[in-house]
């Protein structure tokens, strides 16, 4: 008995042994056979062994590091030739405004040239005359309010003398002498910015000049220089291009004129509210919140803000208190009435889109980014809609003028974005003739 269970205990080991052998085998067999670990032989296969949410990121990383180099580039390009730039957008502006008139009078078959000398004479009039009456007015009102000015200082120092802070004579004095030191001590700095603002009058009317020099040809042969431009894009989105570029252009015309409209709205409610108070320089004022209006939100607070700050110095605390229910009611309306009904649909813009614009454009290019970056977003986000939603539309049939013309086309959008997704049952690879084709409508007899 013991030699039989030595012998199967032997037998037993050997077997243990033997598949352990075979499983060493198989494994360097595995190994030469390449069904193994994988072994790195070709770049192919190292792409493989990165993660694939490793590679999605690496290639978006790149890409969006090319876009932000791309934009910075076209940033400092913009930066660089401030100068040009600056004019030309103005005059793009005020060819969205003034395109109008020109286009009303080209209707009533006067020749084109005409037209625009008269838009163009005519607008420079008015702005030219309001200027003169503003400054006038200022001119007119400026020895009373400094008197009022002079009376409110007087009425500040008996407060500070009389007052609960109880201050002396001799510190109020020495506080003012440091004022005046400080001002002849930084005399040099003063003169230097006298003559940097004279350089920059220079500047401006140089603008100026270049802004009515372009603003003529855009009024004039605006639509054949876009077509120009237009040519340089690839053939194949020529056309959707130009359609939304037009859209564009139709949405800064209502743009402009709807912000021209809340601006006149503004001057007047907040000017009428002065002059009831009895601000002697309601007039400058109003015309200063007409030209903060431009700015959306934030130009016509600001404006605002001087006209209560004005009423405060010269007329006292309540009545400044007057002015600001002024201000906060006019900016009510606008908000809550004016813009939804001037603009409609014409302008979709959110107020938080709105803010963001102004604040990067005052950041990066100061008051003009904030007067420009509002009606380039405006354009750009009916340009986008078009070129994504628009189908197959005639350029010329874009009227750039009407407020409809910034919207992309419904029928166009359906006849695009409508896809050979009919509901039918495939039987190897063909379709069943029961159900119509959406595009091709039923079969001859049948029924829609």
């Amino acid at each position: 008995m013991s030699t039989a269970s030595g012998s199967e205990t032997g037998h037993g080991g050997s077997d243990a042994t033997r598949r352990r052998i075979a499983r060493v085998g198989r494994a360097i067999k595995a190994s030469r056979t390449g069904s193994g670990p994988p072994k790195v032989t070709s770049e192919q296969d190292v792409q493989n062994l990165v993660p694939t949410g490793l590679r999605v990121g690496a290639a978006l990383s790149w890409r969006f590091l090319v876009v932000i180099g791309a934009l910075y580039v076209i940033i400092w390009l913009i930066g660089y030739f401030t100068s040009l730039v600056i004019p030309l957008a103005v005059a793009l502006l005020l060819a969205a405004l003034m395109a109008p008139a020109v286009g009303k009078l080209t209707e009533w078959n006067v020749p084109r040239g005409l037209s625009t000398l008269i838009v163009l004479i005519g607008g420079i009039g008015v702005v030219g005359g309001l200027l003169t009456f503003v400054i006038s007015e200022f001119a007119d009102g400026l020895p009373e309010v400094q008197q009022q000015v002079g009376d409110s200082l007087d009425t500040i120092r008996d407060w500070l003398l009389h007052g609960p802070l109880h201050l002396r004579q001799e510190q109020i004095t020495g506080f003012i002498q440091n004022i005046i030191d400080n001002l002849k001590s930084n005399q040099a700095e003063i003169t230097s910015g006298a003559i940097t603002t004279a350089a920059t009058v220079g500047e401006v009317l140089a603008g100026f000049l270049l802004t009515v020099f372009i603003l003529i040809f855009f009024l004039y042969g605006g639509e054949q220089i876009w077509v120009f431009l237009v040519r340089a894009v690839p053939s194949h989105v020529r056309q959707r291009v130009d359609v939304a570029g037009r859209r564009g252009f139709s949405s800064l015309v209502s743009y402009v004129r709807a912000t021209a409209a809340v601006a006149l709205v503004d001057a007047l409610g907040i000017g009428i509210g002065l002059w009831i108070v009895g601000v002697k320089l309601f007039v400058p004022l109003a015309a200063l919140v007409f030209l903060g209006a431009f700015i959306p939100i934030i130009g016509a607070v600001v404006a605002g803000s001087v006209a209560v700050l004005v009423t405060l110095v010269t007329l006292g605390f309540v009545k400044a208190l007057i002015v600001l229910a002024v201000v906060v009611g006019v900016m009510q309306l606008e908000g809550h009435v004016l813009q939804p009904w001037l603009l409609g649909r014409a302008v979709r813009l959110h107020p938080l889109a709105v803010v963001l614009a102004i604040t990067a454009g005052l950041i990066s290019a100061g008051i003009a980014g904030a007067l420009l970056s509002v009606p380039l977003l405006a354009v750009l986000n009916a340009g986008v809609r078009s070129f994504l939603h628009d189908g197959d539309v005639d350029p010329d049939a874009v009227d750039v003028l009407d407020d409809e013309g910034s919207q992309p086309d419904p029928e166009a959008t359906d006849a695009t974005d409508t896809t050979d997704t009919t509901d039918t049952t495939e039987t190897g690879g063909l379709t069943s003739a029961t159900e119509p084709n959406p595009k091709t409508g039923p079969e001859p007899g049948g029924t829609a």
